[in-house]
Formats: structure tokens, sequence, C-alpha cells
């Protein structure tokens, strides 16, 4: 455990849910796992007690393992209930591979943002802007020159709809500050933004409990992109902007995060993230004494070896912290002749435009 995760409490130790397995984590809440083929190798989803049913939150992508696991959890967990309800969190594929699966299985509805929906199903369509075609020319403008790395990003063109084969036609919005009534219990919604479009966090003030979904998490910093189809878009600072929004939570709150162990210790995991963001923006200032691209600053934030798939989501977290500081004022952005964006620090352009 490194030293940030010490500062945290995590009430089940290290007990996790076996495959196709549930574990009780409150009253009427219940934790599963699904594997993923990633570095980042499971999700964590949520099976709710809603008087004669269950709503699931997050489905896992689409896999046969993911579909196998759910059967077995459909034939020996759910005590002769159906699930009558399906939420997702966003849109991501870990996140909404398998709720059109869902809801065809048992006939009910799917509940999202409309932002998360509808980004959703412009991704699963591919729509230009919204490909993989369209983010070659956004590595490019950025500093991405290795034939290689766009020869890997070029191969990543149906990576959406492969996990997401499809997505309902129709869902029942989720706004902020909206209660859903689960069971028993009355769940309020907490939109954040910055990670995806509308993100939906679900709290539960009768259980003290936040089913944080991506927003927060208990061992990484979620990310936060810069994608081609808003290439000036300021993510970053919607993302911290978000955290505020937990602020007035319990700090001793059950955190329910979508990867790692629920833990308790919100209030000192979001002064953590804050932290964390304000030391990687500092050396990237420093980094940018003289002009560089997102791409050139990317081993300033993430100096480990990263695959085609953490190098595509480090190249849009490294343009997120340059545009944070361009927008702030502390970075100017300047193209070359090369036709190649790269940011430097005001005092140093203001000195060689003097």
């Amino acid at each position: 455990m490194n030293s940030l995760e010490s500062e945290l409490t995590y009430p089940f130790g290290e007990a996790l849910p076996d495959p196709g397995a549930l574990q009780q984590v409150c009253s009427g809440v219940y934790w599963l796992r699904m594997p993923l083929p990633f570095a980042l190798n499971h999700i964590n989803l949520w099976l709710l007690e809603d008087g004669d049913g269950w709503t699931v939150i997050d489905c896992g992508i689409a896999s046969d393992e993911t579909r196998s696991s759910w059967k077995h959890i459909f034939a020996h967990h759910l005590n002769g209930k159906p699930v009558t309800r399906v939420i997702a969190t966003h849109c991501h594929p870990d996140h909404l591979g398998l709720a059109d699966w869902l809801c065809e299985q048992w006939q009910v509805p799917l509940w999202m943002s409309a932002g998360e929906y509808g980004f959703g199903r412009m991704m699963q369509a591919g729509l230009s802007g919204l490909d993989w075609a369209s983010m070659v020319p956004h590595f490019r403008r950025n500093g991405v020159l290795d034939p290689q790395i766009i020869a890997q990003l070029s191969e990543r063109k149906e990576y959406y709809s492969t996990l997401v084969p499809a997505i309902p036609t129709s869902f029942v919005r989720l706004q902020d500050q909206q209660m859903l009534r689960i069971g028993a219990y009355g769940w309020q919604v907490i939109t954040g933004f910055g990670h995806s479009p509308e993100h939906v966090s679900l709290f539960c003030a009768e259980l003290n409990c936040l089913i944080s979904g991506d927003m927060v998490l208990p061992r990484i910093s979620t990310n936060v992109s810069v994608w081609a189809s808003e290439p000036l878009g300021n993510p970053l600072q919607m993302f911290l902007d978000s955290l505020a929004r937990y602020d007035a939570l319990d700090t001793d709150a059950l955190i329910l995060p979508s990867h790692g162990k629920p833990f308790r210790g919100l209030q000192i995991r979001l002064q953590q993230l804050m932290r964390h963001h304000q030391d990687r923006l500092a050396e990237l200032l420093q980094a940018c004494e003289t002009p560089q691209s997102a791409n050139d600053v990317l081993p300033v934030l993430f100096p480990r070896p990263l695959d085609a798939h953490q190098l595509t989501f480090a190249f849009g977290e490294s343009l997120a912290h340059c545009h944070y500081l361009w927008y702030c004022g502390k970075l100017e952005r300047v193209t070359g002749d090369d036709g190649i964006f790269r940011f430097v620090a005001k005092q140093q352009a203001q000195k060689a435009s003097t």
C-alpha cells in the first residue's frame, strides 16, 4: 500500500468478491467485479435491492466472459427477483458495454444522463470527429509524429464499437440533484464533468454511501483528456470544479468506486487529488520554459513505459494539463512552422518577443 492509500480506510480490508459472486457492503447494496482486458484489469459493479427487483449500476464491457459472469449471477444471486432497472454512470465501454444486452435480457429501461447517453450513441456510431480517423490528425497537431505510434492508433478504429456493440434506442434521463427511490432508500444524483460529458454519481444520505463511479477513485487519478471532438476543451478545470460538489459529504461516507476497493476518507482523497494535479501542473510549467508540445511533456507526467491503450489516455491528459495552464494565463500556445501546437511559459514568451 502506498503512502496515499495508507491515509484512507478500507472497511473490507483485502476481501474482494469472487468471480460471479456478490459481497454486501451496506444495507441493500452488493458489490461485484468484472474483468477488463487492460492494465486496469477490473471494474466494480453494483446491485441494489429495489423492492420486488434489482437495480444494476454499471454493466462491464461486451465480452463472453462478462456475459457468463452476469448469467451466473442471474441464476444464483437474485433470489428469484428480476432486474428492473439498469443505470450507467457514464458512457465509457467498461460502464456501458453490456447495457443493451442487460436491458434486452430483462426488458427494462436504461437510466443515464442525457450528456452520457448522447455521447455514447455518437461514439458507438463512429460519427466523424469521434472516430479514430479524427484522432490521428489531433495527435499529430499536438506533436505525435512517430509512425509506429500513429499506426497503433489507427489500429484502434473499432475500439469503442467492439466493446459497446449496441446501446438502447431510448433511455430515462438522470439530472443533477434528482432523487431516486431505490428500494428502501433515496439516492441523490451528483453530476460531474471532465472525465466524461455528464458523469453520474449517486449519494444515499441514509446509508452515508456514495457510488462514485470514476469521479473519485482510491488509488489512481481519474483520466481527464482533450479529445479530437473538442480540441479546445479544458477538462481538467471541469474535473477539479466537479470535485467541489463532494465537499459537503461526510468524510466518513462509504465510497464505492468503479476501480479499486471501497474506502472511507472522502475529504482526504479529494485533497490528495487536488495536490496531485497541482504538483503535475507545477512540473509541467517548469518544463515549458521552452516551447513544448503535449507529446513532448508527456514523459514529465507519465515517466513509466505505456502500452497503446495507456498512451492514448496519457496523451489526452498531458494535453488537458497544458490547456489548463493555457486558459489560466500561465502558458501561451504557439503554432510552429510545422503546424504543431506548442506551449511556453508566458514570461518566456514575452522575453522572446522583446
